[in-house]
């Protein structure tokens, strides 16, 4: 999966999909019950995505500013590639606005609303032989040296390409204030984390750590980065997660421990975060792991478990408001994840 860089394996797929750009209507969400101890942070839990949108599987789900839209990346029924989609929540008007060739991922909304940015394959001069797939296997995501960022209008229009460098560049979130980027590269070699302009100028890394550092968001100040970073170096990809100010400075791990620690985003507030996490015994002794979101602080003194669900729950975000959380996850009676939202109350001892 993602958030980005890891993507789910591809499976049998069953009928034809919208062709890009295409609109679509579709019927409410499916409503789920909390499990377990979730009654105590989440409410009114809802699937906001699924097969009768013809998607496969979906995930990687962003608000828009306002909160009425939201952006995410899907495997069409019928597709061989993830494609960016947006929904809009009232009306659930459904609208691809990638190009619809190629990979793509990584999708976010500027601050005010106008525009998108999103990674994608899709001028790529070799696009479609087999480098285009999954390499790894699992949940590996394929690091295309190919994959660059791309700006657009919300609905896909005026697409602008704003890194052009070979490697890997993708995993793009804005600042708060909209004018700048922070993303991962791969274009020195190893996955680290940069900085650029809003519009793809003054392109500047400001990670230094052997190993993979990605999924990077800006706090709700703009003053610090997080993100998850392996600097084990045991080949075992035991993400933690990291925080390090804007100009590279105090880079600093705030989770320590031999298992996966992924996605954390920002609580609006900036007095916490959410995280992935996945379950302790499951990694260590190689079982097929459970994945479950926690909040932690900024110093990474407290934390405490959100989801309870027996199947995966990764790569959680917050509305703009804090008051709603938005989620992919495979709970119920679900063969692929999909994206599912919620109204989110925090733990009392939470500040």
């Amino acid at each position: 999966m993602m958030n980005c860089g890891w993507a789910w394996m591809a499976s049998a797929v069953m009928t034809v999909c919208a062709a890009a750009g295409a609109d679509e209507r579709v019927g409410g969400g499916a409503v789920q019950a909390p499990v377990g101890e979730e009654t105590k942070f989440l409410s009114n839990i809802t699937q906001l995505t699924g097969t009768d949108m013809g998607l496969l599987k979906a995930g990687e789900a962003y608000f828009s500013p306002d909160a009425k839209m939201v952006i995410f990346q899907a495997f069409p029924v019928g597709a061989s590639e993830y494609q960016i989609y947006t929904l809009e929540l009232a009306t659930r008007k459904l609208r691809m606005v990638s190009t619809g060739k190629g990979a793509c991922t990584c999708a976010h909304f500027r601050p005010d609303g106008k525009k998108i940015i999103f990674a994608s394959t899709h001028l790529d001069p070799d696009i479609g032989k087999p480098k285009d797939k999954d390499a790894g296997g699992g949940y590996r995501w394929f690091f295309h040296e190919h994959m660059d960022i791309f700006e657009a209008n919300i609905d896909g229009s005026n697409l602008r390409r704003l890194t052009d460098v070979l490697g890997y560049d993708a995993e793009g979130t804005y600042s708060p204030d909209g004018k700048h980027i922070v993303f991962t590269s791969q274009r020195d070699g190893d996955l680290e984390i940069y900085v650029m302009d809003a519009d793809g100028r003054n392109q500047r890394r400001i990670t230094n750590g052997k190993g993979y550092d990605g999924g990077p968001f800006f706090s709700p100040d703009g003053s610090r980065i997080l993100y998850r970073g392996d600097r084990r170096g045991d080949g075992k990809m035991n993400l933690q997660i990291r925080v390090v100010n804007k100009d590279g400075s105090n880079d600093r791990a705030l989770t320590d421990n031999p298992i996966f620690n992924w996605c954390p985003y920002w609580h609006p507030s900036g007095k916490y975060f959410i995280f992935t996490q996945v379950n302790h015994e499951a990694w260590s002794t190689g079982k097929a792991p459970n994945y479950d979101l926690f909040l932690m602080t900024p110093d990474g003194s407290k934390t405490q478990r959100i989801t309870f669900d027996s199947q995966f729950d990764g790569l959680p975000v917050f509305s703009a408001d804090g008051e709603r959380m938005m989620w992919t996850s495979k709970r119920g009676p679900l063969a692929e994840s999909q994206v599912f939202m919620a109204d989110f109350k925090p733990p009392a001892e939470f500040p």
